[in-house]
């Protein structure tokens, strides 16, 4: 059995609560059309998958980075904008383009993995996300992960879910060539290559613009999963022209397919 917990936010009985919708949502017709379409599935992790940092925050993981980096006797390293931006993947890109290929940048790479897998066991699947995953690969479509998280982090979270099965063996995470983390295309063409899917005959889910600008590079198809007005702001901006603000109608479509 996969652990249930912990889970988010529902009512004591029921499932998880369906999040707000978001002006321009896709609606049933558009993604029916998508899911039919779709061979293969390219999940992101972080964000339509599970929220990773809900309980192990994002924002202390990247100042204990820059910290740990400063310990080194590189202070300036990281900018002041880096720093303010509260992302760890972007304070590892930074460090990584000033000390490419670097045992610091393996280190610091090695620090995150580490963070990212005590923030799984914490991490919050996304509403509708365990079984939409479960209903589309009983459907029949290869079902992938393309991620900046680590790979380790990623079969983590999906074995104690029950929800490996799905995916195995298409989890494509983070690599040493941290020049190819998204909005690089490289998670996405091993994907592609490894299941034998044509870019037009695969669907990609992401909650970011670099999720958006890798799936535009690969050619293939992009649904956008945007929990706020703040993330549907931004991959509107991007570009994105199909979004959902939960993961229920997807699975409806899936289902009706």
């Amino acid at each position: 059995m996969g652990r249930t917990g912990p889970t988010s936010p529902t009512g004591p009985d029921g499932p998880p609560a369906a999040e707000p919708a978001v002006p321009g949502a896709a609606d049933a017709a558009t993604l029916r059309a998508l899911v039919t379409r779709a061979r293969a599935v390219l999940f992101d992790f972080d964000g339509p998958i599970c929220r990773l940092f809900a309980g192990h925050r994002a924002e202390r993981v990247a100042g204990e980075l820059v910290e740990w980096v400063e310990s080194r006797g590189l202070h300036g390293l990281v900018t002041p904008d880096e720093r303010q931006s509260l992302d760890p993947h972007r304070v590892l890109r930074a460090v990584d383009a000033r000390h490419r290929h670097s045992d610091l940048v393996t280190e610091l790479e090695q620090r995150l993995t580490e963070e990212e897998m005590r923030a799984a066991a914490s991490a919050w699947p996304t509403a509708f996300a365990d079984p939409l995953i479960r209903t589309w690969a009983a459907r029949g479509a290869r079902l992938t992960v393309a991620t900046n998280n680590s790979p380790l982090v990623v079969r983590s979270y999906l074995t104690a879910r029950g929800l490996l099965g799905c995916f195995e063996p298409h989890v494509y995470g983070r690599t040493d060539d941290l020049q190819r983390l998204k909005p690089h295309p490289h998670c996405l063409t091993r994907a592609l290559n490894a299941t034998g899917t044509a870019p037009g005959d695969a669907l990609m889910i992401g909650d970011s613009p670099a999720d958006l600008a890798a799936a535009r590079t690969a050619r293939v198809p992009f649904l956008g999963y945007a929990r706020s007005e703040r993330k549907a702001k931004l991959l509107r901006e991007a570009g994105a022209e199909h979004l959902v603000a939960s993961l229920e109608p997807l699975l409806h479509a899936v289902r009706d397919r």
